[in-house]
Protein backbone atom coordinates (compact mmCIF):
# COMPACT_ATOMS: atom_id res chain seq x y z
CA UNK A 1 0.00 0.00 0.00
CA UNK A 2 1.08 3.48 -0.80
CA UNK A 3 -0.59 6.36 -0.20
CA UNK A 4 -1.28 9.33 1.93
CA UNK A 5 -2.05 8.89 5.67
CA UNK A 6 -5.47 9.57 7.10
CA UNK A 7 -6.73 8.48 10.47
CA UNK A 8 -8.06 4.64 10.47
CA UNK A 9 -11.77 4.06 9.79
CA UNK A 10 -13.66 1.41 11.82
CA UNK A 11 -16.64 -0.10 12.67
CA UNK A 12 -18.12 -0.32 16.08
CA UNK A 13 -18.13 -4.14 15.44
CA UNK A 14 -17.09 -6.67 18.71
CA UNK A 15 -14.39 -6.40 18.39
CA UNK A 16 -14.16 -3.28 16.48
CA UNK A 17 -13.42 -3.91 12.66
CA UNK A 18 -10.62 -1.55 11.66
CA UNK A 19 -9.90 -0.41 7.44
CA UNK A 20 -6.39 1.47 6.83
CA UNK A 21 -6.63 4.00 3.52
CA UNK A 22 -3.38 4.80 2.13
CA UNK A 23 -4.90 6.98 -1.37
CA UNK A 24 -6.87 4.37 -3.57
CA UNK A 25 -5.80 1.72 -1.20
CA UNK A 26 -7.92 0.09 1.55
CA UNK A 27 -6.88 -2.51 3.76
CA UNK A 28 -8.93 -4.71 7.00
CA UNK A 29 -6.62 -4.06 9.46
CA UNK A 30 -7.74 -6.77 11.71
CA UNK A 31 -6.54 -9.53 9.43
CA UNK A 32 -2.62 -8.24 9.71
CA UNK A 33 -2.60 -8.94 14.02
CA UNK A 34 0.10 -11.52 14.35
CA UNK A 35 1.73 -10.77 10.97
CA UNK A 36 4.87 -8.24 10.47
CA UNK A 37 3.96 -4.72 9.28
CA UNK A 38 6.29 -1.99 8.46
CA UNK A 39 5.33 1.59 7.72
CA UNK A 40 7.72 3.77 6.11
CA UNK A 41 7.79 7.57 5.71
CA UNK A 42 8.39 8.65 2.38
CA UNK A 43 9.52 12.02 2.93
CA UNK A 44 6.80 13.87 1.65
CA UNK A 45 4.39 15.95 3.52
CA UNK A 46 0.81 17.84 2.02
CA UNK A 47 -1.99 19.15 3.84
CA UNK A 48 -5.05 16.60 4.11
CA UNK A 49 -7.35 19.79 3.65
CA UNK A 50 -5.46 22.05 0.73
CA UNK A 51 -3.43 19.23 -0.48
CA UNK A 52 -0.31 21.78 0.02
CA UNK A 53 3.30 20.27 0.02
CA UNK A 54 5.11 21.30 3.35
CA UNK A 55 8.04 20.55 5.69
CA UNK A 56 5.49 21.04 8.50
CA UNK A 57 1.51 19.48 9.21
CA UNK A 58 0.01 20.98 12.41
CA UNK A 59 -2.80 19.57 14.44
CA UNK A 60 -2.71 16.21 12.64
CA UNK A 61 -2.53 17.12 9.29
CA UNK A 62 -2.82 20.70 8.32
CA UNK A 63 -0.60 23.26 6.99
CA UNK A 64 0.07 26.78 8.90
CA UNK A 65 -1.91 28.83 6.38
CA UNK A 66 -4.88 26.36 6.93
CA UNK A 67 -4.66 25.55 10.79
CA UNK A 68 -4.43 29.62 11.12
CA UNK A 69 -7.82 30.28 8.69
CA UNK A 70 -9.76 27.18 8.64
CA UNK A 71 -13.25 26.93 11.75
CA UNK A 72 -12.25 23.28 12.43
CA UNK A 73 -8.95 24.53 13.87
CA UNK A 74 -9.61 27.26 15.62
CA UNK A 75 -9.20 26.67 19.78
CA UNK A 76 -12.63 26.77 20.51
CA UNK A 77 -12.82 23.47 18.75
CA UNK A 78 -10.46 22.25 22.02
CA UNK A 79 -12.06 24.29 24.14
CA UNK A 80 -15.81 24.39 22.61
CA UNK A 81 -16.59 26.58 25.86
CA UNK A 82 -14.66 29.34 24.41
CA UNK A 83 -16.91 29.06 20.84
CA UNK A 84 -17.10 32.71 19.80
CA UNK A 85 -20.14 31.67 17.37
CA UNK A 86 -22.64 34.49 19.16
CA UNK A 87 -20.17 37.14 18.71
CA UNK A 88 -20.05 37.34 15.14
CA UNK A 89 -16.10 35.98 15.07
CA UNK A 90 -16.36 32.47 13.66
CA UNK A 91 -13.76 31.91 11.04
CA UNK A 92 -16.45 30.42 8.94
CA UNK A 93 -19.99 30.85 9.53
CA UNK A 94 -21.75 27.83 7.47
CA UNK A 95 -19.11 25.58 9.46
CA UNK A 96 -19.88 26.56 12.91
CA UNK A 97 -23.80 26.49 12.06
CA UNK A 98 -23.58 22.90 10.73
CA UNK A 99 -20.98 21.59 13.46
CA UNK A 100 -21.17 23.77 16.11
CA UNK A 101 -24.75 25.22 16.21
CA UNK A 102 -26.46 21.64 16.31
CA UNK A 103 -26.94 19.32 18.89
CA UNK A 104 -24.26 17.86 20.95
CA UNK A 105 -24.32 15.07 23.80
CA UNK A 106 -22.25 14.94 26.80
CA UNK A 107 -21.07 11.72 27.81
CA UNK A 108 -19.06 9.58 30.21
CA UNK A 109 -16.25 6.83 28.90
CA UNK A 110 -13.59 4.94 30.33
CA UNK A 111 -10.25 4.12 28.15
CA UNK A 112 -7.79 4.53 30.90
CA UNK A 113 -10.22 6.28 33.60
CA UNK A 114 -13.79 7.68 33.87
CA UNK A 115 -13.61 10.13 31.99
CA UNK A 116 -16.33 13.15 30.44
CA UNK A 117 -16.40 14.40 26.90
CA UNK A 118 -18.67 15.70 24.27
CA UNK A 119 -19.39 14.79 20.65
CA UNK A 120 -22.19 15.86 17.95
CA UNK A 121 -25.34 13.91 18.14
CA UNK A 122 -24.98 11.01 16.28
CA UNK A 123 -21.19 10.65 16.25
CA UNK A 124 -20.73 9.28 19.43
CA UNK A 125 -19.79 5.87 18.32
CA UNK A 126 -16.80 6.65 16.22
CA UNK A 127 -15.56 9.19 18.76
CA UNK A 128 -15.68 6.63 21.43
CA UNK A 129 -13.97 4.02 19.50
CA UNK A 130 -11.55 6.64 18.19
CA UNK A 131 -10.45 7.08 21.91
CA UNK A 132 -10.42 3.56 22.70
CA UNK A 133 -12.99 3.40 25.01
CA UNK A 134 -13.97 0.32 26.42
CA UNK A 135 -17.21 1.82 27.95
CA UNK A 136 -19.49 4.67 27.64
CA UNK A 137 -22.82 6.56 28.80
CA UNK A 138 -24.63 9.20 27.55
CA UNK A 139 -25.25 11.86 29.80
CA UNK A 140 -27.13 15.07 28.54
CA UNK A 141 -28.13 16.43 24.50
CA UNK A 142 -27.42 20.70 24.69
CA UNK A 143 -28.45 22.66 21.82
CA UNK A 144 -25.16 23.26 20.75
CA UNK A 145 -21.37 22.81 21.10
CA UNK A 146 -20.63 26.05 23.39
CA UNK A 147 -23.51 24.62 25.49
CA UNK A 148 -21.52 20.98 25.43
CA UNK A 149 -18.23 22.43 26.99
CA UNK A 150 -19.89 24.73 29.67
CA UNK A 151 -21.57 21.59 31.46
CA UNK A 152 -18.19 19.57 30.36
CA UNK A 153 -16.37 21.94 32.33
CA UNK A 154 -18.46 21.66 34.61
CA UNK A 155 -18.22 18.09 35.76
CA UNK A 156 -14.76 18.11 34.65
CA UNK A 157 -14.04 20.56 38.17
CA UNK A 158 -14.57 16.75 39.79
CA UNK A 159 -13.34 14.40 36.89
CA UNK A 160 -10.53 13.62 34.24
CA UNK A 161 -11.34 14.81 31.35
CA UNK A 162 -8.42 13.60 29.18
CA UNK A 163 -7.09 9.77 28.41
CA UNK A 164 -3.46 8.61 29.78
CA UNK A 165 -2.80 7.39 26.07
CA UNK A 166 -0.07 4.87 27.63
CA UNK A 167 -2.70 3.42 29.82
CA UNK A 168 -4.91 3.18 27.15
CA UNK A 169 -2.11 1.18 24.85
CA UNK A 170 -1.41 -0.96 27.56
CA UNK A 171 -5.09 -1.85 27.96
CA UNK A 172 -5.48 -0.99 31.58
CA UNK A 173 -8.55 0.38 32.41
CA UNK A 174 -10.24 1.45 35.04
CA UNK A 175 -13.02 -0.54 36.76
CA UNK A 176 -16.41 1.95 36.99
CA UNK A 177 -19.79 1.78 37.31
CA UNK A 178 -20.45 4.17 34.79
CA UNK A 179 -24.30 4.14 35.59
CA UNK A 180 -23.66 4.58 38.80
CA UNK A 181 -21.49 7.23 38.04
CA UNK A 182 -24.06 9.02 35.93
CA UNK A 183 -26.56 9.34 38.85
CA UNK A 184 -23.93 10.87 40.83
CA UNK A 185 -23.18 13.41 38.19
CA UNK A 186 -26.60 14.43 37.77
CA UNK A 187 -27.12 15.47 41.45
CA UNK A 188 -23.72 17.38 42.05
CA UNK A 189 -24.85 19.50 38.51
CA UNK A 190 -26.57 22.87 39.13
CA UNK A 191 -30.10 23.19 37.87
CA UNK A 192 -29.49 24.72 34.58
CA UNK A 193 -28.82 21.48 33.11
CA UNK A 194 -31.09 19.24 34.31
CA UNK A 195 -33.96 19.92 31.82
CA UNK A 196 -30.89 18.71 29.15
CA UNK A 197 -30.24 15.25 31.16
CA UNK A 198 -31.39 12.41 29.39
CA UNK A 199 -34.06 9.93 31.42
CA UNK A 200 -33.07 6.77 29.86
CA UNK A 201 -29.75 5.95 29.30
CA UNK A 202 -27.71 2.66 27.88
CA UNK A 203 -24.00 1.51 28.56
CA UNK A 204 -21.94 0.48 25.32
CA UNK A 205 -19.33 -1.54 25.66
CA UNK A 206 -15.88 -1.98 23.06
CA UNK A 207 -14.07 -5.14 22.49
CA UNK A 208 -10.84 -4.34 20.45
CA UNK A 209 -8.84 -6.57 18.38
CA UNK A 210 -5.90 -7.33 20.30
CA UNK A 211 -3.06 -10.40 21.10
CA UNK A 212 -4.08 -11.65 24.82
CA UNK A 213 -0.66 -12.42 25.73
CA UNK A 214 0.97 -9.42 24.16
CA UNK A 215 1.06 -5.78 25.55
CA UNK A 216 3.10 -2.89 23.87
CA UNK A 217 5.61 -1.19 25.73
CA UNK A 218 3.81 2.45 26.16
CA UNK A 219 6.56 4.50 23.77
CA UNK A 220 4.73 6.15 20.49
CA UNK A 221 6.87 6.21 17.09
CA UNK A 222 7.07 9.26 15.18
CA UNK A 223 7.94 8.95 11.65
CA UNK A 224 9.56 12.29 11.27
CA UNK A 225 11.81 10.64 13.80
CA UNK A 226 11.88 6.93 12.80
CA UNK A 227 10.96 6.98 9.31
CA UNK A 228 10.62 3.04 9.83
CA UNK A 229 8.51 1.51 12.12
CA UNK A 230 8.37 -2.45 12.01
CA UNK A 231 7.37 -5.37 13.72
CA UNK A 232 4.55 -7.69 14.48
CA UNK A 233 1.02 -5.94 15.03
CA UNK A 234 -0.28 -7.28 17.91
CA UNK A 235 -3.75 -5.08 18.27
CA UNK A 236 -5.48 -1.88 17.22
CA UNK A 237 -7.30 0.43 19.79
CA UNK A 238 -8.29 3.44 19.09
CA UNK A 239 -6.00 5.39 16.59
CA UNK A 240 -3.20 3.08 17.52
CA UNK A 241 -1.66 0.46 15.38
CA UNK A 242 0.13 -1.60 18.77
CA UNK A 243 3.52 -3.41 18.49
CA UNK A 244 6.00 -4.88 20.82
CA UNK A 245 8.16 -1.94 21.05
CA UNK A 246 5.76 0.46 20.89
CA UNK A 247 2.82 2.28 19.18
CA UNK A 248 1.34 4.28 15.88
CA UNK A 249 -0.43 7.10 15.90
CA UNK A 250 -2.16 6.93 13.08
CA UNK A 251 -4.37 10.37 13.22
CA UNK A 252 -1.40 11.96 14.47
CA UNK A 253 1.02 11.32 10.85
CA UNK A 254 -1.82 12.04 8.43
CA UNK A 255 -0.51 14.20 5.77
CA UNK A 256 2.52 12.20 5.32
CA UNK A 257 3.36 10.37 2.62
CA UNK A 258 3.64 6.57 3.68
CA UNK A 259 4.27 3.04 2.49
CA UNK A 260 3.09 0.09 3.92
CA UNK A 261 3.89 -3.64 3.83
CA UNK A 262 2.66 -7.00 5.21
CA UNK A 263 4.82 -9.91 5.62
Amino acid sequence: MHGFMRELDHSAANPVQYTIRLGDDEAAVNEWIGHTVTVTFLNEKRCIVCNRKVNKLYQGGYCFPCVTSLAQTDLCIVKPHECHFHLGTCRDATFGETHCMIPHYVYLSVSSQAKVGLTRKGRQLRRWVDQGATSAVLLAQVPTRKDAGELEMEIARTMPDKTDWRKLVQGVSAKVDLMEMAETVREALSERWHPFWLSERELHTFEYPVLADRTPKAKSFSLDKTPVVSGVLIGVRGQYLLFDDGVLQMRKHAGLLCEVKVG
